[in-house]
C-alpha cells in the first residue's frame, strides 16, 4: 500500500450549517468554532467550510477563529474568483478545495468543469501552490476531468458522490462503478482522490471501502444529525462506519 491508497480513511468535516443556524437570528450561537473542537474531540481528522459570495454561512471573521480552534487542518471550499484567492491567500489554510458556485444554488449542485475552464484554473491553481496550499478541485468522477486536474497540476480531487446519493435501484451500482473506477484512475497518475456530498450512514460504506480514496468530506448530514444526538455522536458513528470497511 502507497502513500496514495492510506489504510485509514480520513473523514473531513464541513460546518457550513452550523454558521447557517447561527446566521437564521444573527448574534455569534452556535459557534462555529466550538463545532470545530467537537469535531476534532469526536475523531474528525480536518475541518471543511465553504465561504462563499454572499457569506450566507461562513463568514470572513469565522476563517481565523476556526483555524485557532483547532489542530485539525482547514480545508476552505471556495469558487475560482480573483475575491476568494486573495482570501485564501491571507488566511493560508491547509487546503483549498475549488468548487463550482452559482448564487442560487442551495448547495454545490455538480463537479466543477476543471476542463472547460483550463484558462481560468491554472493561474489560481499556480498561486496557490506557491502559498504553499494544497489545491483540490471538486469534479465529477470522469476521465476528461482527472486528465484536466492533471494538466492543472492539482494534487488532489474530490470526487461529487451527489448522483450516486441520489441514485435509485440498480443505478446506485453504476454510479458506484464511477466512482470506484475514477479513484484508481486519478491514484495511478499521482493524483490523491477524496470524496463527498450526499453521504450519510447508510450510504457511505460501498465509497468508504474504495481503498484509494484518502478522504471523505461529509457535513449536512452530520449536521442535521447532530439535531438529534449532538455533533460529537453524530461524527463518531460516521468515524466507525467508516473505519469497519478501511
Amino acid at each position: 500500500m502507497n502513500a496514495l491508497t492510506p489504510s485509514r480513511l480520513r473523514l473531513g468535516v464541513n460546518i457550513d450549517h452550523v454558521a447557517t443556524i447561527r446566521n437564521a437570528r444573527g448574534g455569534e450561537h452556535p459557534d462555529p468554532a466550538r463545532a470545530a473542537q467537537i469535531v476534532a474531540q469526536a475523531g474528525g481528522d480536518g475541518i471543511t467550510v465553504h465561504l462563499r459570495e454572499d457569506r450566507r454561512h461562513i463568514r470572513d471573521e469565522d476563517l481565523m477563529r476556526v483555524q485557532a480552534a483547532t489542530g485539525l487542518p482547514l480545508n476552505l471550499e471556495m469558487a475560482a474568483t480573483d475575491e476568494m484567492l486573495e482570501i485564501a491567500l491571507r488566511h493560508k489554510p491547509h487546503a483549498a478545495c475549488i468548487v463550482p458556485e452559482k448564487r442560487e444554488e442551495r448547495t454545490t449542485e455538480g463537479g466543477l468543469d476543471a476542463a472547460g475552464l483550463h484558462n481560468q484554473l491554472a493561474p489560481i491553481v499556480s498561486r496557490l501552490s506557491d502559498a504553499g496550499v494544497r489545491v483540490s478541485l471538486f469534479i465529477a468522477p470522469d476521465p476528461r476531468q482527472i486528465e484536466a486536474a492533471m494538466k492543472l497540476g492539482a494534487p488532489v480531487v474530490e470526487f461529487h458522490t451527489g448522483e450516486y446519493a441520489h441514485a435509485e435501484g440498480e443505478q446506485v451500482a453504476v454510479e458506484l462503478k464511477r466512482i470506484v473506477d475514477m479513484a484508481a484512475l486519478a491514484a495511478k497518475n499521482g493524483i490523491e482522490p477524496h470524496a463527498g456530498h450526499g453521504l450519510t450512514y447508510e450510504n457511505v460504506q460501498p465509497i468508504a471501502a474504495i481503498p484509494q480514496l484518502a478522504e471523505l468530506n461529509i457535513g449536512h448530514y452530520l449536521i442535521g444529525e447532530a439535531i438529534f444526538c449532538g455533533l460529537e455522536a453524530s461524527v463518531t458513528r460516521m468515524r466507525a462506519l467508516m473505519d469497519e470497511v478501511r
